[in-house]
């Protein structure tokens, strides 16, 4: 078996969404991940041709999103035609496990130098716009016992006694989280501004925080998925009989909907030697797992059970966990389960606060992990995240290389 290094983990600031549609509105998804690619090489000084693959996640692959932009992004930021390229979707997950499945290939010894992360520009491609028979045909829907990701995050908090005041307890310490590691410089070594074609910078850092969040702002948000839950009631007494379901999540405890990219550069022992490549850190396993689709936000629950039991871990063994907010019950019971102290957890903020770029996040976790536990000369760690209709991945990472 090979050793799958990472040696680098960069993303672009994540932009938040507002009317105009935020400030990369007038960009194509392949605009976001040109300087990601261009950075790469800048940066470590590699001859592009020798990368065996790209792979990137990408939840909504539709519109400027589709045509495989695994493949289309590398030409469009001048990568050699000898490089292929493939897009991979497992929802939320899809970033994470398109990094996972570049380092299955650097472990089985069939490729030695492949690129992986993931992209999802929500202000070009929105969630659902796809069409996707999930969400759109009423057969399907039915059948797979569809609800919203809201829904499930409500049912969640009711099912645990989550209430209003924990919920936004959680939101609002990644808000504080991620504006004090903003204000401490701590992301800078992983992202890579976004700069016109006449080279006048973007965005030069994550702008989704809000600065003037605070526990009365956030008590005053009405409740965002009362509707949808009543909508949903015959398919939540189908899995779970007698449920009742009060709305709890806000979009204030719900995560951030935002333009991203990130990208992975992984190597075999080999490919450090012949490219002079420093590794920061290696994957050690990995695993994907998933649980009932109308709970839905519980797969990563899963997928690190899976992944410890593999490993022979305990999770009292990782120094450091960064798991996806994709609302702040699902965190919140993933802290619980698994009893993580909670300055082990999130230390820089999350989706909440910072946005969750769907196909993106992925690539940004794993740099979010990386320069966290290099600042704290932390060994283990992992990323995990849930997704749609259940499905759940989780990835261990060990910085002794």
């Amino acid at each position: 078996m090979q050793t799958a290094y990472i040696i680098d983990a960069l993303r672009i600031p994540r932009a938040r969404l507002d009317k105009s549609g935020g400030c990369y509105a007038h960009l194509k998804p392949v605009d976001l991940l040109k300087p990601l690619f261009e950075k790469l090489v800048d940066r470590h000084q590699f001859d592009a041709k020798y990368v065996d693959d790209v792979l990137l996640g990408c939840s909504t692959q539709a519109g400027g999103q589709g045509a495989n932009i695994g493949k289309i992004a590398s030409l469009y930021a001048g990568w050699p035609n000898e490089v292929s390229g493939a897009t991979v979707s497992r929802f939320c997950c899809s970033g994470l496990d398109a990094i996972n499945l570049a380092a299955s290939k650097i472990l089985s010894g069939m490729e030695n130098l492949v690129v992986a992360g993931g992209v999802e520009q929500l202000s070009q491609v929105p969630m659902f716009s796809d069409k996707g028979a999930w969400f759109s045909d009423p057969k399907v829907i039915k059948k797979t016992q569809f609800i919203h990701m809201g829904v499930a995050a409500d049912l969640i908090a009711n099912q645990q006694g989550y209430f209003r005041e924990q919920l936004e307890a959680v939101a609002l310490q990644s808000h504080l989280r991620a504006q004090q590691a903003i204000n401490k410089g701590l992301f800078n070594r992983s992202i890579v501004p976004v700069v016109s074609e006449n080279g006048q910078v973007i965005l030069h850092q994550d702008n989704a925080v809000r600065e003037t969040i605070s526990i009365e702002s956030l008590a005053k948000l009405t409740p965002h998925f009362a509707e949808a839950i009543t909508a949903s009631q015959n398919t939540i007494q189908s899995v779970y009989p007698n449920q009742t379901v009060e709305a709890r999540h806000t979009a204030g405890s719900s995560p951030g909907l935002v333009d991203g990219a990130s990208l992975l550069l992984l190597a075999s022992k080999r490919a450090c030697q012949d490219h002079q490549l420093t590794p920061r850190a290696k994957i050690t396993s990995y695993a994907n797992a998933s649980d009932e689709p109308v709970k839905m936000l519980t797969g990563h629950i899963r997928a690190t059970e899976k992944l410890l039991k593999l490993s022979k871990l305990k999770a009292i063994d990782i120094d450091y966990w960064e798991v996806n907010e994709s609302f702040a019950a699902s965190v919140l019971k993933y802290q619980h389960h698994f009893n993580i102290n909670p300055n082990q957890l999130n230390a820089n903020g999350g989706a909440i606060a910072l946005g969750h770029p769907l196909g993106a996040t992925g690539g940004n976790l794993v740099s979010m992990l990386l320069d966290h536990m290099e600042s704290q000369s932390l060994q283990r760690g992992i990323v995990s995240i849930c997704g749609g209709a259940g499905v759940g991945v989780a990835t261990l990472i060990d910085r002794d290389v």
